[in-house]
């Protein structure tokens, strides 16, 4: 699931502006990443990245069920 997760992540990364994304964990359906906000681009908020990568990560990998931001 890892795999799949990775290819999502690389998907959406353009659309997330100066926002950085990095995947930490896959385990029993729960995605962990780490969001970083860039201060000088322009980029998306935290919370909507995660809102965002929630909603592309459940359609195309029916077995995450959460995202959560550490």
């Amino acid at each position: 699931m890892r795999e799949k997760v990775e290819a999502v992540l690389s998907k959406i990364r353009p659309a997330l502006g100066g926002t950085s994304v990095s995947l930490v964990d896959v385990s029993n359906g729960v995605v962990r990443v780490e969001i970083s906000v860039s201060s000088c681009a322009a980029g998306v908020s935290k919370e909507m990245a995660v809102e965002l990568l929630e909603e592309e990560l459940e359609e195309e990998v029916p077995e995450v069920k959460e995202v959560v931001a550490v």
